[in-house]
């Protein structure tokens, strides 16, 4: 019956002194080395033991050791070597020190006990001792299970000869730095060893065997197997890399590119990313999952070249029924791995024969499906396969993949979230812009618009505005901010900037307009007293085509590139402006004549400025492309975006207007001044018939016969001279046009039934498409205009 405590007491010498040096504690083990018995020290300073006059401090320190002289009983003196530890103070005691010394160690072991060898050959570390020339000249039993070779076979060989794999010859260099230096040596490798299936992580310790002379005679090797902290390492590593390298964008297919890349070859030979269609869902990822499932192939990658793997490429869709693993996976909501060897996938291969191939001809044997998770949300999932690699998926791959797929899901679902919000914020920004520029007969235009490539949609706009008397408006803004936000306040300015134009402001005047506006929006935004919390710039410009006078003003915005015929581009001097929001600064626009065929290049600032170059470059490389212009705008836009954008995308929104100016030949105008007698209006309504006639329009004589006389009388009667009539027409429109020196603008009102006049005004809009007044700085101009065509009904 073996012991349960099998320790002697008795064979250590062991003694306990308090702080004050007195003896509480005396073992047997004490007696039987000095004599004393316990009732004859214990209570007694502990210096009443040692020899000599002079007591010795006491140590200082948690431990001290030494060799003291010690008192035995019968007066002779015994030199002790003794080991003592501060005990630290605890309820019992304030602390007291633990003194001990071993009565057995001095004894040689005897040449036949089994102890003097165990050191070597019956250590569980994989010990190994080589001569000065490197070769084995013993190991234990460890080391020769590590290389499934018995020590006879392979004494005198080398490491190197031994393993015979180039890991081998690196370890037996660390011995030859051990041989020379005579200092130890720690390395790691990561080799299969005695024709093992799997490689495992070692760490090498060597040290130098020295002789008596401390001369080096060889190198002795202990191999310790440290796969577990090794793979616990990588598994760490993978997980910092995927909080590293995953997600660095908010794009979807992106993100899942990564997770694949992530995971080939460290957990898999081959990876595939399947997420589910938003737009089967009706925009969101269903609650529940039920086989079959649809989902779309976003993501794969393979240790081998072509990926032979896949049967199907990245963006097309494809039906996973029951019993296949991403199907299995997503309905149970849960990791599960498969194996050919378990039979868990004969199933799936005999409904999908072109798979079943692969795996054949590839040795696929095993995979791991793994639900990609998020917020309570399923949005695909990643399938794992190994081939090259001969081990199938332990628990510790499962939990791993996991850990990984969870950090890639929240990455993905932002990415979703984002693309949602950004095609969200894209519709409503090309809702507000117009999606097709009017066509007039005063200009020919063209227009582009880009979303920033990373910040989203912001709030630049272009609108192209007809005007009365064939005039044309064009405008270009840009609303300070991205997002939502920035196109919905875009939105309401360009409905302004249309309001305001209808009722025929100048450009200087329409900026005070909208800057105040722009205010009240801030005021609106919540933030009191911080004006400018809503900013934005904008340029405004009126061409008129009789005249072939253009009339701009900017507010903050960068001014116009003109580019005249047979010229080059130049930037036209415009005074600046403030930008929109900040109130109480006035505009001042300008005015110039542009020869017809004249190109106008209206943009925002996110085509000339990028991280690489400022403005003043990029308005070079504009002046460079638009003088490779063609007679094609589109194409002349398509040009100057390529040549000024990067290949990824600019990093602000982009807005580009390009209009071709063009006249109105004076045969297309005629113009009278009218005396202010009502008794000569109507030969001024014969001139205007015979005029009608001259150009081919008699169809449209009856009714421009009746809006003249309405017009000129009405003009005689409450404006004030002098009076001016002029026609204007294009293929499709005549304009009526009565101008005098009074600003007061006429009203269209119902008469009552015993109303002399008030009829006339709505008669005109009656008779005609539109009509409508502005102020002129002489006084005012009322107009009207008459289709010249049949409308369908």
């Amino acid at each position: 019956m073996s012991r349960v405590y099998p320790f002697d007491e008795a064979a250590t010498a062991r003694a306990v002194i308090d702080e004050d040096g007195t003896l509480l504690e005396w073992n047997e083990g004490a007696q039987r080395l000095l004599g004393h018995p316990a009732d004859t020290v214990v209570g007694r300073p502990a210096a009443d033991l040692l020899a000599g006059d002079r007591p010795p401090a006491l140590p200082g320190g948690v431990r001290w050791e030494g060799t003291v002289g010690l008192r035995h009983r019968d007066g002779h003196t015994v030199p002790v070597w003794l080991l003592a530890h501060r005990r630290p103070a605890h309820d019992d005691h304030r602390g007291d020190w633990l003194v001990v010394s071993p009565l057995t160690g001095d004894r040689p072991p005897a040449t036949d006990d089994p102890l003097a060898a165990a050191d070597l050959i019956q250590s569980p570390c994989a010990l190994a001792v080589y001569d000065d020339e490197l070769r084995l000249r013993r190991m234990n039993e460890a080391m020769a299970s590590v290389m499934n070779l018995p020590e006879e076979r392979v004494r005198g060989l080398r490491l190197a000869e031994i393993g015979g794999k180039p890991q081998s010859e690196e370890l037996e260099l660390g011995m030859l730095r051990v041989l020379t230096s005579g200092r130890p040596l720690d390395m790691q490798a990561f080799l299969r060893t005695g024709g093992g299936d799997h490689a495992r992580a070692w760490l090498a310790r060597m040290a130098p065997v020295t002789d008596a002379e401390g001369r080096v005679r060889g190198v002795s090797m202990a191999a310790h197997d440290v796969t577990d902290n090794y793979r616990a390492r990588q598994r760490l590593q993978l997980v910092n890399e995927a909080s590293v390298r995953i997600g660095t964008t908010l794009d979807v297919t992106r993100t899942a590119q990564e997770l694949a890349d992530l995971c080939v070859p460290a957990l898999a030979d081959f990876v595939t990313v399947d997420l589910l269609d938003p737009e089967d869902y009706g925009g969101e990822p269903p609650a529940r999952i039920t086989a079959p499932v649809s989902l779309r192939r976003t993501a794969h990658q393979s240790v081998l070249r072509g990926i032979p793997e896949s049967v199907i490429e990245p963006g097309e869709a494809e039906a996973y029924p029951a019993l296949s693993p991403q199907a299995d996976s997503l309905t149970a909501g849960r990791t599960m791995t498969t194996s050919v060897a378990a039979g868990d996938m004969d199933q799936w291969l005999s409904w999908h024969p072109a798979r079943a191939e692969r795996v054949r001809t590839l040795g696929i044997h095993s995979s791991m499906s793994v639900p990609i998770q998020a917020r309570g949300l399923t949005l695909g999932v990643a399938v794992l396969t190994r081939h090259l690699r001969p081990d199938t998926f332990s628990a510790d791959d499962v939990l791993l993949a996991e850990e990984i797929t969870a950090r890639a899901a929240v990455c993905i679902d932002n990415a979703r979230r984002y693309s949602r919000e950004r095609e969200t914020a894209l519709a409503l920004q090309r809702s507000l812009l117009p999606r097709t520029l009017p066509r007039t007969a005063a200009l020919e235009a063209s227009s582009r618009y880009l979303p920033a490539a990373r910040a989203g949609v912001g709030g630049d706009w272009f609108d192209v505005i007809p005007l009365s008397g064939m005039r044309v408006a064009m405008v270009v803004g840009d609303v300070v901010g991205h997002g939502i936000q920035a196109s919905a306040t875009m939105g309401r300015l360009r409905t302004a900037v249309r309001t305001l134009a209808d009722i025929d402001l100048a450009p200087d005047e329409l900026l005070t307009h909208l800057d105040d506006l722009v205010l009240r929006l801030s005021e609106e935004s919540g933030v009191e007293g911080s004006p400018g919390e809503v900013g934005a710039t904008c340029l405004y410009a009126v061409y008129d085509p009789v005249s072939r006078c253009c009339t701009l003003a900017r507010a903050g915005h960068p001014p116009p590139v003109l580019l005249r015929p047979g010229g080059r581009p130049e930037q036209l001097d415009l005074p600046a402006g403030p930008p929109l929001g900040l109130g109480g600064l006035p505009f001042e626009s300008a005015e110039l004549e542009l020869p017809e065929g004249t190109v106008l290049a209206l943009y925002t600032d996110g085509l000339v400025l990028s991280r690489d170059r400022d403005g003043d470059s990029g308005r070079e490389r504009l002046y460079e492309a638009l003088a490779r212009h063609t007679d094609s705008l589109d194409q002349t836009c398509d040009h100057v975006l390529h040549c000024l954008l990067p290949p990824g995308g600019a990093a602000d929104d982009v807005a580009l207007l390009l209009a071709r100016t063009q006249g109105l030949p004076p045969s297309q105008v005629m113009t009278w001044d009218i005396p202010a007698d009502p008794a000569l209006v109507a030969p001024i309504r014969k001139q205007v018939v015979d005029q009608l006639d001259t150009w081919g329009l008699s169809e449209a004589a009856f009714t421009a016969e009746l809006v003249v006389s309405e017009l000129v009388t009405n003009a005689i009667r409450y404006g004030s001279p002098p009076i001016r009539l002029r026609l204007i027409h294009d293929a499709a429109t005549l304009i009526c046009e009565v101008s005098d020196s009074s600003h007061t603008a006429p009203h269209l009102r119902r008469a009552k039934i015993f109303d002399e006049g008030g009829r006339g005004l709505l008669l005109v809009a009656q008779l005609t498409q539109r009509w409508g007044s502005r102020h002129t700085a002489d006084g005012k101009t009322i107009w009207a205009e008459l289709p010249l065509y049949e409308e369908d009904f």
